[in-house]
Formats: C-alpha cells, sequence, structure tokens
C-alpha cells in the first residue's frame, strides 16, 4: 500500500474499533433489561422504545457505517468528519453522534456533493445550511472488519471531482438470488427521488437496471423517517408484479431497519377485499396466449376486453352504471305490513334520498330497513289487543322479509354479473348505455360468471364496485402506495388506487421499454399523469443502467432500435466487460450447446447465478429437461412461482422481467420466435437486460432481424 493509502486505512481501522466498542456496550446493558411484557403504559412506551434501539444497534453491529464526509459548515471553526450509516448511533452518554442515519438531512450531502470547489449544501429544518466537503470516503465493513477504505475525493489532493471507482466495484460484485439495499451508492438523482416531498405522485421511468426498484424501497425507508409523526409503516403498501418478485425484494427493507410494510399483488389484494367471492381464470393460460409466437399471437387494439376494462372509459362507463343503479335500487312500492296500513313509498324514498344520501347504497340500504323495522315496531306497539298483536307481527315479519328479499343486497360480483352478463340484463339499464361498451367486452361472461371467474383485468372495476356499494373503510387508507412494474398497470387500476391513498402520495416506477404486457398496460406515462393534479405530481427519468457492462446495454439499445419501438435508451456506467456472444448452433444442436454453456459458466468462479431463457413456456419446459438429462440441477420458473431460488434457473422471457442474473444464456433468437416488433423486441430486451456480467444468444438456422449483422465493439459471432 501507498503511505497515504496506509495511513487512512489505519486511521479508520482505529475509529471503527471505537465506534464497535461503543454499539456492543449499549447493546449489551440493552439485552440485560428483561423484556416488559405487564399493562403498565408507561413501561410499554419504554419497552418499545428499548426494543427500537436494540434492532438499530443490532443492524449497526455488523457494517456501522459506509460512508465518511469532511463538511466545513459556513461560520463554524473547521471541518468535521461526518460518518454515514443505514441507522443513526450516538455515544451513551454524551449523546455525540458517532453515525448519522443516511436519511438525516446532512447526509443528503453524501449523495448529492458531485465534486468541485463551490460551496455544498443541504436543506436542514433550519434552512439551508451552507459549507465547503473536504474530504468523500467509501468504507466496506463487513461482519466489523474493516474490509477497504476508497477517497471518492479529496480537496487536499487537489481532486476536485467524486470518481465512480467505488460504484464500479460495488457494481461487479456478484448477485445471489436476493435483492440488496444501495444505501452506499446511491447516486445524486436517486436521491432527488428518495427525499422528494411525500405528499407527491412520483412517476419514474426508469430503463433497465436504473435501480428504480430498490429507489422506491428506500424512498418508503425515508419517507417513515422524515415523516414518523404522519404517517406508519403498516399503512403503506406496495405492489409488485408478482409473487416472486416479493420474494426477491424481501430483504431490502429489514436490511435498511423497516418493517410491518404491506407487500402484494394487486390480484391478491384485490381477491382479499372482494372476499375470495370470485377467482381467476388461470394466469398460465393467459400468459400463454399472450405470448404464443408465430400467425396466432392475438392483436391487441383499444377495444380489446383487458384494455377497455382497464380504461377510463369504462371506468366512466360503470359510473353511469351506478347512477342509475342508486336511481332504481329502491323498491318503488309502500310497504304494506297488513291490510289497511301502509308507509308510503315517498317516506321511505325520504329517508333514502335525503336523510342517508351521504352513505353509500348498501349502507343506505341497511339504515333505511332498520327504521322500517322501528316504525313497525312502533305501530305494532299501538295496538293494545294482543290476539291482534300476535297475528299481525308474524304476517307483518312475513311482508318485511319479502320488502327485503325485494330490495336485492348486491355483492361487487353479482351487480358486476348483472351489468355485463346478457342473461342477468336489469330492465333499468338502458340500450343506448350497452352500446357504448365493444362487444368483445360481453363474450364468455355468461359462461365464466356461472363458476364465479374472472379475468385479472375484471378486478379494478370490481373493486370500483365494492368502493360505491360499501364506501371505504379507514383501514383500507394508505399513507403511501408503491407501484411498481407500473407499466403493466392500468389507467383504471391507479385511479382506484387513489381511492384508497391520502393526499396523492404514490411513488410509480417502471420502464416503457419493457411494457411486454401491451394487453392490459399503458403505452405513455401521460396516461397516469392525467390522473393526478399538476401541482401534485412529478417526474423523473433515470437513464444510466448501473445493472449491466457496456457491452450488454449497448446491444440491448440496438434491439430497442430495431423493433421501432419509441422509448427512452439506456445509458451504461462505465463497466466494461466481454463482448455479447451470438452462437449459432446446428439445426438440433441447440440443447447441447446451452447445456456445455451452462456448464462452462458454473465452473468460472466469478458467476454464481445463470438464468436459462426460453421463449415460451413450452420451449422452457423442453430446456429443462435437457438441463436435466446432462446432470445440470436447474430451477425451472413458472407462472405462479412464490420464490427465486438463485443458481441455475429456467425462466420464459416474460416471467424474466424483475431478476437479474450474473450470466443470462437466451435460447432460440430466430426469425421465427423474435420478429421485429415492438412487443418481440421489448421481450427481448428484457431477457438481454437481466444479465450483469455475461450475455450470450444462440439460434438455429437464420437470427432473428432483432439481432442479425450486429457486430463490433460490443457484440461478436462466437
Amino acid at each position: 500500500m501507498e503511505p497515504t493509502i496506509q495511513d487512512a486505512f489505519t486511521e479508520e481501522s482505529e475509529r471503527l474499533d471505537q465506534v464497535l466498542h461503543e454499539i456492543d456496550s449499549q447493546l449489551a446493558y440493552l439485552r440485560k433489561i428483561p423484556v416488559y411484557h405487564g399493562p403498565d403504559h408507561t413501561e410499554q412506551v419504554l419497552e418499545s422504545i428499548r426494543d427500537t434501539k436494540r434492532k438499530q444497534l443490532a443492524i449497526a453491529s455488523g457494517e456501522p457505517y459506509f460512508g465518511r464526509l469532511d463538511f466545513h459548515e459556513s461560520g463554524k471553526p473547521g471541518p468535521s468528519p461526518l460518518y454515514i450509516g443505514k441507522v443513526g448511533v450516538d455515544r451513551e452518554n454524551s449523546g455525540e453522534l458517532l453515525v448519522i442515519d443516511w436519511r438525516a438531512p446532512v447526509a443528503s450531502l453524501f449523495y448529492s456533493f458531485t465534486g468541485g470547489s463551490e460551496t455544498a449544501s443541504y436543506e436542514s429544518p433550519e434552512g439551508l445550511i451552507e459549507g465547503l466537503v473536504y474530504l468523500k470516503r467509501n468504507i466496506v465493513i463487513r461482519k466489523q472488519i474493516l474490509q477497504r477504505v476508497v477517497d471518492t475525493f479529496n480537496k487536499a489532493d487537489g481532486d476536485m471531482s467524486v470518481t465512480d471507482e467505488f460504484l464500479l466495484y460495488r457494481l461487479g460484485e456478484n448477485k445471489d438470488n436476493k435483492l440488496r439495499d444501495i444505501v452506499s451508492t446511491i447516486q445524486a438523482e436517486q436521491d432527488r427521488i428518495i427525499r422528494a416531498a411525500k405528499n407527491t405522485a412520483l412517476i419514474i421511468q426508469g430503463v433497465a437496471g436504473s435501480g428504480k426498484t430498490t429507489v422506491a424501497l428506500h424512498r418508503l425507508a425515508f419517507l417513515l423517517y422524515q415523516y414518523r409523526e404522519q404517517i406508519r409503516a403498516e399503512k403503506m403498501i406496495i405492489f409488485a408484479p408478482n409473487r416472486m418478485f416479493l420474494d426477491y425484494i424481501s430483504g431490502v427493507l429489514p436490511e435498511l431497519g423497516v418493517g410491518h410494510i404491506q407487500q402484494t399483488t394487486f390480484a391478491d389484494w384485490a381477491l382479499e377485499l372482494l372476499e375470495h367471492e370470485v377467482k381467476l381464470t388461470d394466469p398460465a393460460s393467459r400468459l400463454k396466449l399472450w405470448f404464443a409466437v408465430g400467425p396466432g399471437r392475438p392483436t391487441v387494439t383499444p377495444e380489446t376486453p383487458s384494455r377497455f376494462k382497464g380504461s377510463l372509459a369504462f371506468l366512466q362507463w360503470l359510473e353511469k352504471c351506478m347512477i342509475l343503479f342508486e336511481a332504481n335500487f329502491l323498491p318503488p312500492a309502500a310497504f304494506v305490513p297488513w291490510e289497511g296500513h301502509s308507509l308510503p313509498a315517498e317516506t321511505i324514498r325520504q329517508w333514502y334520498e335525503v336523510e342517508n344520501k351521504h352513505y353509500p347504497p348498501a349502507k343506505r340500504r341497511e339504515r333505511v330497513l332498520a327504521r322500517i323495522k322501528r316504525w313497525l315496531e312502533m305501530e305494532l306497539d299501538k295496538i293494545w289487543e294482543q290476539s291482534r298483536k300476535k297475528e299481525l307481527k308474524k304476517k307483518s315479519a312475513a311482508r318485511l322479509r319479502d320488502y327485503t328479499k325485494a330490495w336485492t343486497e348486491h355483492t361487487p360480483f353479482s351487480l358486476y354479473r348483472t351489468l355485463l352478463s346478457p342473461a342477468e340484463r336489469p330492465v333499468w339499464l338502458p340500450e343506448v348505455l350497452l352500446r357504448e361498451l365493444p362487444e368483445a367486452v360481453y363474450a364468455n361472461t355468461d359462461k365464466l360468471f356461472r363458476k364465479k371467474l374472472v379475468d385479472p383485468d375484471d378486478l379494478a372495476p370490481l373493486l370500483y364496485l365494492r368502493n360505491r356499494l360499501h364506501g371505504i373503510e379507514a383501514e383500507l387508507m394508505f399513507d403511501h402506495t408503491v407501484i411498481d412494474e407500473a407499466q403493466d398497470f392500468s389507467p383504471l387500476q391507479v385511479a382506484l388506487l387513489q381511492q384508497h391513498t391520502r393526499n396523492q402520495s404514490f411513488t410509480i416506477l417502471g420502464d416503457l421499454s419493457q411494457g411486454i404486457h401491451a394487453y392490459q398496460g399503458i403505452e405513455a406515462w401521460s396516461e397516469f399523469e392525467a390522473l393526478f393534479p399538476e401541482e401534485q405530481r412529478g417526474y423523473f427519468q433515470l437513464e444510466r443502467s448501473y445493472r449491466s457492462t457496456m457491452e450488454i446495454i449497448y446491444f440491448a439499445d440496438e434491439v430497442l432500435k430495431r423493433s421501432r419501438t419509441d422509448t427512452p435508451l439506456a445509458v451504461p456506467v462505465f463497466r466494461s466487460g466481454d463482448p455479447v456472444r451470438l452462437v449459432k448452433t446446428p439445426a438440433g444442436g441447440m440443447h447441447e450447446a446451452l447445456v456445455r454453456a451452462a456448464r462452462e459458466l458454473q465452473a468460472a468462479q466469478a458467476i454464481t447465478t445463470v438464468a436459462v431463457i426460453g421463449r415460451t413456456e413450452d420451449d422452457c419446459a423442453q430446456l429443462h429437461s435437457a438441463l436435466k438429462a446432462a446432470g445440470l440441477e436447474a430451477h425451472l420458473i413458472e407462472a405462479g412461482q412464490m420464490s427465486y431460488q438463485g443458481g441455475l434457473s429456467v425462466v420464459p422471457v416474460y416471467l424474466a422481467k424483475g431478476l437479474e442474473f450474473d450470466a443470462v444464456l437466451i435460447a432460440d433468437v430466430d426469425k421465427r420466435r423474435y420478429e421485429p416488433t415492438p412487443q418481440d423486441g421489448k421481450l427481448l430486451y428484457v431477457g438481454c437486460t437481466r444479465a450483469l456480467h455475461e450475455l450470450r444468444l444462440f439460434y438455429s438456422g437464420e437470427p432473428s432481424d432483432l439481432i442479425a449483422g450486429i457486430e463490433g465493439d460490443f457484440a461478436v459471432h462466437a
């Protein structure tokens, strides 16, 4: 080591020993105090504080901090070293800050400072704080052992720019089967998103590998820190594309010391709110249909049922239906408990339309029926003759039951079926309104609805009807909502989640270049922007890709260009690797070539996760069988899978989105399976951008036009 590097390492080693001693001492003291389980409120509060402190110190114990910033605040005598970690740590007796929480205002300097001699500043509760940065240092500590010290800026050495050496070091690390936090490498553009104001709907267009999912998770941790008096973790929710993706991201929030945030898929959440009255059609069959190969593949138009059911036009149609429904919900006749006695229809309507107008229809029905029952009890109390009273009580009870049955108690599904099933169409639904829907929307509804089966795109309309019928309970309101892979959400889904989210507090993220579910998603972010007031929304575009090497990103961008897809291209971080390999295999030799490549990669010390990506589910089943027959242990990823195991995986390209692997082998990239269309271009782009370090594409016969002739510094034929 050079003396200066050795001196820095020695300095940081000594300080690390001091901080660890303080952490271990505090942790040992807290663990000696018995956990309080009694009823005393004061003691419960104290125990809660101690429990939080124990958890924070446990997180800090293995890796107390990851960065140091020497900052000279204007008006102060000199620079002070600020150590940044996942949680804050102070000295027990003096209150001296040993480690600053990465979410604290001053810690933003560590992320926003990009070099130079100009004044640096950050927003604090007291106002703008300005000063000069003298040193920015990245520190790697693993299991209490100092492993690496890297100065990315040092004013004393005349180095006036922040270097990417540490970022490249972290990006070069191998991945396992879980997403990890990025607190030590958050970039300035990512930090701006993380620290954005709470009551704002952020829409983030992030290219593959830009870290948008991780940024969204860090934003949740920041919001809980910054607005801890206003929001609670259990009132935040993350909507992910599938359960396997939820498992993949499950480690990030605990690493940041955050728990109790709801994490689910839209389908699981919706089915629970609908009390599982309906079941979903087979998701595998749906994917097989939409991602079929060849001329039988369905086309997507605005009138495609799944697209139309996710549109605001359908929401407006449902709103018109609900207005008519509420107007015709109440039985028109008077209630006659016995001959010669009645409760006028006008009185019942007054109770329904005026006195209870602020309640949703189902609640109004409940309250009006209770009012009728009370009226009946009072009328019976006026009768003194006991035998007649008994007779009339029995008769009136039967008539009240008949009246209640006539006033149909709808569930969201029964009402939806009434609106969309030709066999059950109500008389109050006019023909002119029916003609506003594409005929395809009605196709197969009778057959499916009889079995209580619905498609995924029916869930948002069903929840809308649920909210209109019953209102939204307080426990179903969120302080903040995250929607990941939002390009596959519909405007109706987001409009529905607006009803459940306070103050337009959203983080909506995705990548239009990965919008492979054209039958249900959006084509432009403006479709979501239009849902939010201009002053309460923000748009961010993350163009830098941190996942893959330059060669892989340039290759993937070329695929997008050839597919005539007008979406943002990725800009790679300067991390070079091997060129992308295009491998032509002899007829019938595809499986053998993939087995050979998988075995070679698994033997490489630098590779821990490998994906073999096929075009269809059937292709992947055959690939998986070939790998197993060759003695390789491989995990086949299928629709509905709960977890990603790591190691060697076989996955259809349309299920690979959101995952990442050290190396990726894409099978059968030929003219038939990947046509030069936006849909296939996005699919192949998704497959290519799963690779961190190595990408190989295999084809027999003629290569797809999406890759044919791509050569140069970033791609070679092998």
